[in-house]
């Protein structure tokens, strides 16, 4: 993945990465090398610049696991058969009206995009979260990164002492966790579903700080030897992700709400999804590129709408807040927050007054970074049955994604000779939502 800048020779040994360029630059900050851009040749490369441009986009995923209901959220048919007895109300966005167990959203609708037309055609639980995740159907012998990993490549720093990507509480169901696939460990996420702050991240007490950085010094001479005999990618990419354990282990303060206010922890409310989305603001501040916080469960067989009175009412409290602070430290015009799921829900109630798994017609939302807020695409009929106008895939979501914060989509990966891009040849963004 490396490449020549204009202005270099040409040999291998003047060669300049990119990622290594910004990873040993990144203490002096973007800001600082856009005010004297002239210093070096080689940073008029408008590759370079876009990169630089792109460093501090980040990604907020609040992961609806099981599967919301669109029409309790933001394609809500009042009065039809399918419509459930939740009202549709008005938004501060003339002619957008959302469920009315939304009410502060609706009045925030002016940072939001609502794509009402996906048809991503897998309503399985595992099926449908791997596509939702990785944005593409499953491939034999071949293992897709999921969108943290990817974003945390497009967007992360090589030396970041923050970790790339942190995922908080996928489900409590044994549901895939998506991974960094054929990009190796060095993107892998850090998980954790206990708490706030992952497990194990500090040092033992009986082992001494010298002791301690000695053994991944060990860890790296034997390993660095290991590799000297061998050509594999995979050893590169497990010997960088140890390479900032001690980083990782220093972002422990960014897991600890005591560092906030009680005001505003009171603000994002007290449940789990409350605290954990105000611990992902703390990490998206700190330069985190990629942060996914689930709520679960949404699958609602039976008594759909006690279930989606409880889970949006507290989705449109923390989504709302959140929304809020981002903006008032300047971030959300640098952070992308999506809400999504694996699919939606029927819009037939079964005998439990429940809906059930629903992938042919159902909705997600994109606020903030790249995002033409207070707008709406696709539209499905009117009892919500079938996509009626605007029927996009997972992959154009994706593409969406990428293109917002201003990743190429038709860029190529490699897995040795094979390139593999980030869509599919032909697929577009839904540049309607993009600003």
């Amino acid at each position: 993945m490396s490449q020549n800048f204009r202005g270099c020779c040409g040999s291998p040994d003047h060669g300049l990465n990119r990622r290594g360029f910004l990873g040993a630059t990144a203490a002096v900050g973007a800001g600082a090398l856009a005010a004297d851009m002239t210093v070096l040749s080689v940073l008029k490369d408008p590759l370079l610049a876009e990169e630089i441009k792109r460093q501090e986009k980040r990604v907020l995923l609040l992961w609806l696991a099981g599967g919301a209901s669109q029409l309790e959220t933001w394609d809500p048919k009042p009065g039809r058969p399918t419509g459930g007895p939740f009202r549709a109300i008005d938004t501060n966005v003339p002619s957008i009206r959302i469920s009315e167990l939304m009410p502060r959203l609706a009045q925030r609708q002016q940072h939001t995009a609502i794509i009402r037309s996906l048809n991503t055609k897998n309503a399985d639980h595992g099926g449908g979260t791997e596509l939702m995740e990785t944005g593409r159907p499953r491939e034999a012998g071949l293992a897709y990164p999921d969108l943290g990993a990817i974003l945390a490549r497009e967007l992360g720093r090589a030396d970041s002492p923050v970790p790339d990507y942190v995922s908080m509480y996928t489900s409590s169901e044994g549901r895939h966790k998506g991974g960094p696939g054929f990009l190796g460990a060095r993107y892998i996420m850090m998980f954790h579903n206990k708490g706030l702050a992952p497990e194990n991240i500090q040092r033992l007490e009986s082992i001494t700080d010298l002791d301690h950085q000695e053994r991944l010094d060990l860890r790296g001479l034997l390993s660095t030897r290991f590799a000297r005999a061998r050509e594999n990618s995979g050893i590169g990419s497990h010997n960088s992700a140890y390479s900032r354990v001690r980083g990782l282990m220093a972002s422990e303060k960014l897991f600890d709400l005591s560092q906030e206010s009680e005001a505003m922890r009171v603000k994002y409310g007290p449940t789990q999804f409350g605290q954990q989305a105000l611990v992902a603001r703390r990490l998206i501040e700190a330069g985190v590129p990629f942060v996914k916080v689930a709520r679960a469960w949404w699958d609602s067989h039976g008594q759909n709408f006690e279930t989606h009175l409880e889970l949006v009412t507290e989705l449109d409290h923390v989504m709302s807040t959140l929304l809020d602070d981002l903006g008032d430290r300047g971030l959300l015009e640098k952070t992308l927050v999506i809400t999504l799921g694996e699919f939606g829900r029927t819009p037939q109630i079964n005998p439990s007054l429940g809906r059930d798994h629903f992938a042919s017609a159902w909705s997600c939302s994109l606020s903030g970074c790249g995002i033409k807020g207070g707008t709406v695409f696709g539209k499905t009929d009117d009892d919500g049955i079938k996509v009626a106008e605007g029927e996009v895939g997972a992959e154009a979501l994706f593409a969406t994604i990428f293109n917002a914060l201003g990743i190429n989509h038709q860029k190529n990966y490699y897995l040795g000779s094979r390139p593999i891009p980030l869509t599919n040849p032909g697929t577009k963004p839904i540049t309607e939502v993009l600003a």
